[in-house]
C-alpha cells in the first residue's frame, strides 16, 4: 500500500461492507464507484494509494456533492460523474467497477444497460442491499462467474460482497448455490443462513405447485435439518 505524504489526511475508515469491497479492487487499477453516495469508498481507494484514479459516480447531485467534499483532499485523483449506472463511463475508461448499496434488480439492470461490461478484463465488485440469491442467479444466467464472496455484518444484519468476472458461459445453478454462493464455511455462515431462511419461506408461499416449488421445498428441508 502506498504511503501518503504527511500533509495528506488518512483515508476515511470504512465499514465492513465497503472495506470488503475495497479489498477486491486490484491495486493499480482505475476504478469506478457507481452509486458513490458519501464518497468514502472513492476517498479510501484514492487516499490509500490502491488506485491512481477513481471515478465517483452517482445518479443524484446531493450525494455527489457530499462525495466531492469527502474526496477533496485527494484532488484530481478522483473524478466525479453525474448520471445513471454505467452510462457515465466510456468502455475501457476503468478496469474495476464497484456497484454498492443497490438491490439485485437494479444492479442487474445496470449491467444489462452496458453490454460493453461483458468482457473478462473488467473486475466487478457488488455490494447488494437486498436479494443476494437473485443477484447470484442473474449473474450466472448472464455469463458472469463468481470469483469470491465475503460475508459481512453491519447494522445487525448479514450482507455479502461479491467479486465477479464475465466468462461468457451461462449457468443454471441449483437453489442451494443461489442461496449460499461462495459463502459456505465463512465466519457467520450459520447466521447468514438463519437470516435468509425466512426470505426463502416467503418466496415459497408465492409459488404454484411445480418443479420450482419442489426445489424450494427441498432447500427448506436441508436448512431445517442443517445438512450443510
Amino acid at each position: 500500500m502506498t504511503t501518503l505524504p504527511s500533509s495528506n489526511p488518512a483515508p476515511p475508515r470504512l465499514d465492513a461492507r465497503l472495506q470488503a469491497a475495497a479489498d477486491f479492487v486490484r491495486p493499480g487499477s482505475t476504478a469506478a464507484d457507481i452509486g458513490c453516495d458519501h464518497g468514502k469508498l472513492s476517498a479510501w481507494l484514492a487516499g490509500s494509494g490502491r488506485c491512481p484514479l477513481v471515478f465517483a459516480c452517482d445518479l443524484r447531485e446531493g450525494p455527489l456533492a457530499k462525495a466531492r467534499a469527502t474526496c477533496a483532499p485527494w484532488g484530481d485523483k478522483v473524478v466525479f460523474r453525474l448520471g445513471s449506472g454505467l452510462s457515465v463511463l466510456a468502455p475501457g475508461e476503468v478496469q474495476d467497477i464497484i456497484i454498492a448499496g443497490m438491490g439485485a434488480e437494479t444492479i442487474l439492470d445496470i449491467l444489462d444497460a452496458a453490454p460493453w461490461v461483458r468482457d473478462p478484463g473488467y473486475n466487478l465488485v457488488f455490494v447488494p442491499a437486498t436479494k443476494h440469491s437473485l443477484l447470484r442467479l442473474g449473474l450466472w444466467r448472464r455469463g458472469f462467474a463468481l470469483q469470491a464472496e465475503t460475508l459481512c455484518r453491519a447494522a445487525g444484519r448479514w450482507y455479502t460482497v461479491v467479486n465477479a468476472r464475465y466468462k461468457g458461459e451461462a449457468a443454471a445453478p441449483d437453489a442451494w448455490a443461489c442461496l449460499t454462493g461462495l459463502t459456505a464455511g465463512q465466519p457467520g455462515f450459520a447466521g447468514y443462513l438463519a437470516q435468509q431462511t425466512p426470505k426463502v419461506e416467503k418466496y415459497r408461499r408465492g409459488l404454484p405447485p411445480g418443479p420450482e416449488a419442489e426445489a424450494v421445498d427441498a432447500l427448506l428441508q436441508k436448512l431445517k435439518e442443517g445438512g450443510f
